[in-house]
């Protein structure tokens, strides 16, 4: 399969640079795969799409301020992005402008409140950094760390916490789960008083989202590895809804992706942690997931082809279309869909 059969065109000014003033009330378009049918409405209209006893399945992720601009020694302005906490203090980072910083060099950040020094050189270019400082590291970053937007985001972010989940709790991402930024508490109470069940996943997601697909057919592409986990109050929350013969329905496709790491054959899930680089693609069969609460992806992209998976290639192109021409507000800022 070609990556090419996965792109579409999109005009600029569809990609959104901030989020709505108000969260749920951007645009959801739902798409319902027994009938083909595509329709046009608010997002907290979703809760018209769920039913009782259905499970809701969240990632519920904290993104870290892990952008930090320092200096070297010699005054030279360096930009760190922090991508994995290998042990402790020590880090993987993407270094701009890399090419200088050899083992050894030292960089400061924030008068000097931190300081990191090089390692290593990893593959692909990122540094191995041990970082040293006074204090706690976490609240080190939210003095001087930013956000770390995506590449297409070219505005800046006024208030931080719109760029994480209103139920983010544990911090590891180096980006948001997007498709959960669209829930308000107001909507979550409601969902829940509807008899909906609520349960959370922990996937710390990688810079690596990002990253395009550079080979020329799909099956080719290796996916980056990212940490979940999952605890047992959750886990019997999924089960019991699959055991009742209710949905099990994903916010996002961080949240999908743990669901299929873990499910047996059966659809069934448990207690665990680990690593996943699991890659979903037209072809793949489902285990578990029988909805799927999602934005609008990059063309030629790994999520593009998720979605694609669960709702079928053509429809789902026929849908970007669809929401190209409709002016929906296109990635991470951007509209929601709901497959059905």
């Amino acid at each position: 399969m070609k990556v090419s059969e996965f792109n579409y065109d999109l005009p600029e000014e569809l990609i959104a640079q901030h989020p709505i003033e108000k969260r749920d009330e951007s645009r959801l378009m739902v798409l319902n795969r027994k009938n083909q049918t595509i329709e046009h409405r608010k997002f907290k209209d979703i809760i018209e799409y769920l039913e009782p006893g259905d499970c809701l399945v969240r990632n519920n992720t904290k993104v870290i301020p892990a952008r930090l601009y320092g200096k070297k020694e010699t005054g030279a302005n360096v930009e760190f992005l922090l991508l994995n906490q290998i042990q402790g203090d020590i880090w993987e980072v993407i270094v701009r402008p890399g090419n200088k910083l050899h083992i050894g060099a030292k960089v400061f950040f924030g008068q000097g409140i931190l300081e990191a020094e090089i390692l290593d050189v990893m593959p692909g270019g990122t540094r191995k950094v041990q970082f040293s400082y006074q204090g706690i590291f976490n609240e080190i970053l939210d003095r001087i760390g930013l956000m770390p937007l995506p590449p297409y985001i070219h505005e800046e972010l006024k208030e931080k916490d719109r760029y994480q989940t209103v139920y983010a709790k544990y911090e590891g991402s180096a980006a948001a789960p997007t498709a959960g930024l669209h829930f308000t508490p107001e909507l979550l109470k409601s969902i829940e008083k509807k008899g909906i069940e609520i349960a959370n996943v922990t996937l710390h997601v990688g810079i690596g989202t990002f990253r395009p697909v550079k080979e020329e057919t799909v099956e080719n592409h290796h996916m980056h590895s990212e940490h979940y986990y999952i605890k047992k109050e959750d886990v019997d929350k999924i089960n019991q809804a699959k055991q009742n013969g209710k949905r099990v329905i994903a916010v996002g496709t961080t949240s999908c992706r743990v669901l299929e790491t873990i499910a047996d054959e059966k659809g069934r899930v448990k207690e665990t942690e680990g690593d996943t680089q699991i890659f979903i693609y037209p072809g793949y069969h489902f285990k578990i997931l029988d909805g799927l609460i999602t934005n609008f992806h990059l063309p030629q992209s790994t999520l593009l082809m998720l979605v694609s998976a669960l709702a079928g290639k053509e429809y789902i192109m026929k849908a970007y279309e669809e929401a190209v021409k409709e002016k929906y507000r296109f990635f991470s800022f951007g509209d929601a869909m709901f497959i059905n």
